[in-house]
């Protein structure tokens, strides 16, 4: 048994730049070139080149992340020679957890990614915005007093950093609401849809009958669950990730869990440094 628990946290949408993977799709070619044969074109040139500004499209950002995530894995389990004892992933970063632990292979991942990125990417007249310096109670009074049912909470992200999502009209009203209230930063982000709120119900219902195309073996290791905050059970992989769509993604207590385990080592198992400023917040 291991003394330290080592813990991978992958990113989800939002932590794509244009250069991410550099050096790893030479060192990983095989899983490159699967990428390549499920996509239909080359992964690295979008990753590293975009020639065509699709890298902030939904439906590539997807497939993107997903890729260099799993490069970064792979790269990881050489440099610590073993296994994580925990994984876990912000939104689309749970499938890259889910398939650490062995629940399905790298091409079905990135072809379940591709189709939750197409049926993602037709939301649209949605928006989300992020909500800095207020606490998750502040903010649940804030949509009180506001009475609408049109915004909700979507990523529970840090103690003070929560995102909400909803109408995009719906979300520009409320902006004044959040700024008496309070709040340090009021930052709407760049999507087309209200992802994790009930907007994303057709999706979700479309993704749901696509899930029951594969099956799932049980995780070898413990993955927390998005939806849940708690480990994945064994038999409902396509339950939670269809749920995962129109649900709010409780990413403070999933890292309260994981924190609460015999001497955790967390690493980003991805591009970028969100999950680590994340991780500083809500540890503190």
């Amino acid at each position: 048994m291991n003394a330290n628990s080592l813990i991978f946290l992958f990113p989800g949408q939002g932590s794509q730049s244009k250069g991410m993977g550099s050096g790893l799709f030479e060192q990983f070619p095989e899983i490159t070139q699967a990428a390549d044969d499920t996509l239909g074109y080359s992964i690295r040139r979008l990753c590293l080149e975009d020639p065509l500004n699709q890298l902030a499209q939904t439906d590539f950002t997807q497939p993107a992340m997903y890729v260099v995530n799993a490069l970064t894995f792979c790269k990881l389990k050489q440099e610590y020679g073993r296994e994580p004892d925990f994984v876990a992933g912000h939104s689309l970063g749970e499938y890259n957890a889910l398939h650490a632990a062995g629940v399905f292979d790298f091409a079905t991942g990135l072809k379940l990614v591709q189709e939750r990125g197409r049926l993602m990417a037709q939301a649209t007249g949605g928006g989300m915005a992020a909500v800095i310096g207020l606490t998750r109670d502040q903010i649940r009074d804030v949509l009180l007093l506001f009475g609408s049912t049109d915004v909700s909470i979507a990523n529970l992200n840090a103690p003070q950093q929560t995102v909400i999502s909803g109408l995009k009209e719906a979300i520009e009203d409320i902006r004044p609401s959040f700024e008496e209230a309070g709040a340090r930063l009021f930052l709407p982000l760049p999507v087309s849809g209200a992802f994790h709120s009930r907007f994303m119900e057709p999706a979700r219902k479309a993704f749901e009958g696509f899930l029951q195309r594969f099956s799932f073996a049980p995780p070898r290791i413990p993955v927390i669950s998005n939806v849940e905050a708690l480990p994945y059970p064994a038999n409902d992989v396509a339950g939670l990730l269809a749920r995962q769509i129109t649900s709010p993604v409780r990413w403070v207590e999933s890292i309260q869990y994981l924190s609460r385990q015999p001497n955790p080592t967390f690493r980003e198992a991805g591009p970028g440094t969100t999950l680590q400023g994340m991780l500083r917040q809500i540890l503190k």
